[in-house]
């Protein structure tokens, strides 16, 4: 893909926009729809940085499209550029009161944390502008290393490369039990106890599922799992009508008005989980990030 040196190529930076778009949803009906524009718009697009580099980008199939050699080259270098202009706009108009933040939590902390969290920042600082997302740890490392996240809250451990990691605060996991189970009334539950009760996980995307185990499995206890379920909300209604225990997150006993379970403190040494703070060094950040990020550390869910 080598262009002439007296030979100027007129590449736009919503081009490659759009050209990345394609390339990550390897479909033009879907990236059209993610960009706001139209199907055949995106296809001009895409056509004319094809034209304008001498090279085909995608390989077009019925369904799908994948990267050509070209494309591939092109991809790295497109992400790196957007992102230096993305800088450069944040960093030449950082007023400190206002701008994006893109903040990022796993799904058993974004609806427990954030809301309050949230709330009380923009009172702080209302010109900012709040972006939240909902994933998996697995997806949201990715953003925050490719700089579509500025602020991601995930629990440890935390394995990957490129991005800071920084430990906020340690949160006990609880037993929650339906209102009739047979261990609803002792004054004291043991991990041992549990040994013959099954138990109603997360699914194995979710790291809450993998500090339970953990921690089970340091106690000897090796948790029989007869249902999983990808919301904490579906574990609790599940422990309420009787399918098996679980450990929650305190944040979510927190929350939780009814009265068909209840929630007890292990005895002895308690399960915790460690939620953090990942952000990605290498990414300018602008005042008011700096700011969620200072806002953050102080932060503590209600009890």
């Amino acid at each position: 893909m080598t262009i002439p040196a007296d030979q100027e190529a007129p590449v736009e930076i919503e081009q490659l926009r759009h050209f990345v778009r394609v390339a990550e949803m390897e479909n033009f009906t879907r990236a059209a729809e993610q960009v706001g524009l139209s199907q055949p718009a995106l296809s001009r697009s895409v056509a004319r940085l094809e034209d304008e580099l001498g090279q085909p980008l995608f390989e077009r199939q019925s369904r799908k499209v994948s990267l050509t050699e070209a494309g591939r080259l092109l991809l790295e270098r497109a992400r790196t550029i957007l992102m230096l202009v993305a800088d450069v706009t944040a960093e030449i108009g950082d007023d400190g009161q206002s701008g994006k933040v893109r903040v990022a939590a796993i799904p058993t902390v974004a609806p427990y944390l954030l809301p309050d969290c949230l709330r009380s920042f923009h009172q702080l600082y209302p010109r900012a502008q709040l972006i939240v997302l909902e994933d998996t740890t697995e997806h949201l490392l990715k953003k925050v290393a490719e700089g579509d996240v500025d602020v991601a809250i995930c629990a440890l451990p935390i394995g990957a490369k490129y991005v800071e990691v920084e430990p906020l605060f340690d949160e006990e996991l609880l037993l929650v039990l339906g209102r009739d189970h047979p261990l609803a009334g002792a004054k004291t539950v043991r991990v041992a106890d549990l040994a013959e009760h099954p138990f109603v996980l997360l699914g194995e995307a979710h790291c809450l599922t993998d500090n339970v185990v953990s921690f089970c499995r340091q106690k000897s206890l090796h948790p029989v799992s007869v249902e999983q379920t990808n919301q904490l909300s579906m574990v609790q209604e599940l422990v309420a009508l009787g399918h098996g225990v679980s450990l929650i997150p305190a944040m979510a006993r927190a929350r939780d008005t009814g009265t068909s379970r209840v929630y007890r403190s292990l005895a002895g040494q308690k399960p915790v989980r460690t939620l953090a703070m990942v952000t990605n060094p290498y990414r300018y950040r602008s005042h008011i990030v700096r700011r969620f990020t200072e806002h953050l550390r102080a932060w503590r869910p209600a009890k």
